[in-house]
């Protein structure tokens, strides 16, 4: 089976049952749920249905419950509407993703605070040693001074081969 296929029928599966938690599934276990992603395999046979709830865990686990009680009539009207000889088993699972986007914003938070304090830190410090350990020209004897002045060669400097 063609792969984009499979893609254009998740998508379509992902439409029919957001529309059926929204207007159907009266469900009071149902809390606020989002379908964030469907993904059908390339034989159509069955389709992850990834979702959201916003709340607690209690709520999670209550929407997953009522996900699971709605299961069949959400699949016959997959079926219905999609056309399918075959309509997809239905596997719902919650998507872990908004969950690891909201820890890593809480990390980034965090390390932006940090960073600010070091700064704060940073503006009232003064160097260990010196402002400005680096020696000048001026700093130097004045023989050595004299002896660049002069351009005449050093002892150091290699002897010509006369």
């Amino acid at each position: 089976m063609d792969a984009g296929r499979a893609r254009k029928i998740a998508d379509r599966i992902q439409q029919i049952v957001a529309e059926m938690l929204e207007r159907r599934i009266k469900d009071p276990r149902l809390g606020f749920v989002t379908v964030t992603d469907t993904r059908v395999t390339n034989d159509l046979s069955e389709a992850t249905v990834f979702y959201t709830v916003f709340g607690s865990e209690a709520e999670r686990a209550d929407s997953a419950a009522a996900l699971e009680s709605a299961k069949g009539l959400i699949r016959s009207e997959v079926g219905r509407q999609t056309g399918l000889r075959h309509t997809p088993t239905l596997l719902f699972t919650h998507d872990p993703l908004p969950d690891n986007a909201r820890h890593l914003d809480d990390l980034f938070a965090e390390a932006r605070a940090r960073d600010a304090e070091i700064a704060r830190r940073a503006e009232t410090a003064r160097h260990a040693g010196d402002a400005d350990p680096y020696r000048r020209p001026e700093d130097r004897d004045g023989s050595e001074e004299a002896e660049e002045a002069e351009g005449e060669p050093s002892e150091r400097a290699g002897r010509s081969a006369t």
